[in-house]
């Protein structure tokens, strides 16, 4: 089975649970669903979290979340998560 990727990046989905990058590098974005509405007979995340997590395995998992915010929507949640990746792995190459 073919992996999702949005950007060259992969997509991991488990229930309400969304990782965004590549664990081989330096950060991934995690995003937890946190309510869903219903669009045309559909349901669609409403509100999501979203989290820049360093994949450092020596950090403590506090310390592994480097920014956080909420948004409303999917793609929302996927447009700043690229951005953040873009930023923070350009920074640490």
């Amino acid at each position: 089975m073919e992996q999702l990727m949005y950007k060259n990046r992969p997509i991991v989905r488990s229930g309400n649970k969304l990782y965004y990058g590549s664990m081989s590098e330096k950060y991934v974005v995690y995003m937890e669903i946190e309510s869903t509405a219903m669009v045309e007979n559909m349901e669609v995340a409403d509100r999501i979290n979203v989290q820049l997590l360093s994949t450092d395995p020596s950090l403590s998992k506090r310390k592994r979340v480097i920014k956080t915010t909420k948004r409303n929507g999917l793609f929302s949640a996927v447009d700043i998560a690229e951005v953040w990746l873009k930023r923070y792995c350009k920074k640490d190459s």
